[in-house]
């Protein structure tokens, strides 16, 4: 991974690790693809390697981050979805030639076309935002509890009260900052 950049939140849903490469939207935001190689590099670890990514390409993966983080936090909380990143999603599904594949050992890879272009990975990301945000997928959507943060993010748990996007970043700033001031009040 590329040094002097913020650590990739990964998760086991492709669409909502995505909108986690910019955390703390309410807050002091943390980009996690400033760069064209730094998207490629997110790319690589999520399955979907690309050889090269342009300024352009960086732009239309912001985009598309943005239009699935604002679909799922309406989806989330049970809003209409709004129109123009219904749109993003819907153009960035279709615009690739991605196709999914099965491993031999019973796992569903996507396999890029020949030239592994962005496009190609973000109509991935796409489709696997219209799998989430549609409801096809066993879970539901939620919004993190970090009043900073509020990802959208995919809990999967048997109960299905998450509350935290990440626990190991969120779920323990936030039980650290309520352990601080249960002490402060104890001391006082």
């Amino acid at each position: 991974m590329s040094a002097g950049f913020p650590d990739f939140r990964l998760g086991n849903v492709l669409a909502t690790s995505f909108t986690g490469t910019l955390s703390e939207r309410h807050g002091t935001a943390v980009e996690r693809i400033p760069t064209p190689q730094r998207l490629v590099d997110w790319l690589a670890v999520n399955g979907l390697a690309v050889d090269s990514c342009t300024t352009a390409q960086l732009g239309l993966a912001r985009e598309l981050r943005e239009s699935i983080h604002a679909a799922a936090t309406a989806a989330a909380l049970q809003e209409d979805l709004p129109a123009s990143a219904v749109h993003v999603v819907n153009e960035r599904s279709v615009q690739g030639r991605a196709a999914a594949v099965l491993t031999p050992e019973g796992e569903r890879r996507w396999q890029l076309s020949p030239a592994s272009c962005v496009e190609d990975a973000l109509s991935v990301i796409a489709a696997d935002a219209v799998s989430v945000i549609s409801g096809e997928r066993d879970g539901r959507l939620a919004l993190c509890a970090s009043p900073t943060c509020r990802a959208a993010f995919f809990d999967t748990s048997q109960s299905r009260t998450r509350k935290w996007c990440d626990m190991n970043t969120c779920g323990n700033r936030q039980k650290k900052a309520r352990f601080q001031a249960n002490h402060r009040k104890a001391r006082d």
